[in-house]
């Protein structure tokens, strides 16, 4: 910045605290003016609120959206679907009404793209574009009937006539360039109520789709009820309880059935044997030899000797 810029900022900023501490007047805009830019600044906070509490109707909690666990709990259903469909409650309850909240969530999002295209975007653009080059304007303004403030102020001691007739000259054209880009803001308010009755009616089709696809499920669930009300009642079987008198605490039978026995273990086959071997016929025996008769013997003396 050059020390030309850098002196005019310190005028201004020398005005604003006389004017602010010291109860210094400085030069006042018309009433038109005023009224223009308070309402300029109120249709500000109303566009930046009704985007803000819109987004947050669209979308409560964008971590987790209700289409992605929707999509969950499809996947789900339709993989136990068909253990479901001999129920009355698995062809109603789980896939009719997985069907329509499917639906619904293909309507919510065509709800949420409505909204944001006619709706929020169009706001979007004029608080970031139209808005916000009105508030450069009226600062740029500001700063130049500062400026032009203090030179008048200063007239004759050391500020020239020349001097005070540009800054008037700069503060003027200002506040004219302001002062048109808030008539062009104010005078197209048809715009935003055109687009604030674009978001009404993209409610009221949601709400009249949802209606339609939530009758039509109704519809289904009191057939439902109506074929399981005349469905024949079966009676409930008790099975035969477990018994543990009759066989070790290990084991657990039915009652009047046989324990379980293992099976064997297996065994190994038997190693193959060899063939006997040939044995040689037996040698022949020789005849017994003839034995000799017993010698007789002698007679016992004592035998035949007298006592």
């Amino acid at each position: 910045m050059s020390v030309a810029g850098l002196k005019k900022q310190f005028h201004k900023a020398t005005q604003k605290v006389s004017e602010k501490v010291g109860g210094a007047e400085g030069t006042k805009l018309d009433d038109d003016f005023l009224q223009m830019e308070k309402k300029v600044d109120t249709t500000g906070r109303a566009v930046l609120d009704i985007m803000t509490k819109t987004t947050e109707y669209l979308q409560p909690n964008p971590a987790s959206r209700a289409k992605l666990s929707l999509i969950g709990t499809m996947s789900k259903i339709r993989g136990q679907e068909k253990g479901m469909e001999q129920s009355c409650f698995g062809k109603s309850g789980s896939l009719d009404a997985g069907e329509s909240m499917g639906e619904l969530g293909e309507v919510k999002d065509a709800l949420d793209m409505e909204v944001k295209q006619n709706f929020i975007d169009p706001l979007q653009n004029l608080q970031e574009k139209d808005i916000k080059e009105i508030q450069h304007h009226l600062k740029k303004m500001q700063g130049r009937r500062l400026d032009f403030d203090y030179k008048k102020k200063r007239h004759g001691k050391g500020v020239l006539e020349e001097e005070i007739r540009q800054a008037l000259e700069k503060f003027d054209e200002s506040k004219e360039v302001a002062e048109q880009s808030m008539f062009n803001l104010l005078e197209s308010d048809i715009e935003q109520v055109s687009q604030l009755a674009a978001l009404v009616q993209a409610q009221v089709e949601y709400h009249r789709q949802a209606t339609e696809i939530l009758q039509q499920l109704s519809s289904k669930v009191h057939e439902r009820i109506r074929e399981a009300q005349d469905k024949p009642r079966k009676e409930y079987v008790p099975k035969p309880g477990w018994s543990w008198s009759c066989f070790p605490p290990a084991t657990a039978t039915m009652r009047g059935s046989t324990p379980p026995q293992a099976p064997p273990a297996p065994q190994d086959p038997p190693a193959p044997q060899d063939p006997p071997t040939p044995q040689d016929p037996p040698a022949p025996q020789d005849p017994p030899t003839p034995q000799d008769p017993p010698t007789p013997q002698a007679p016992n003396a004592l035998l035949g000797a007298p006592w």
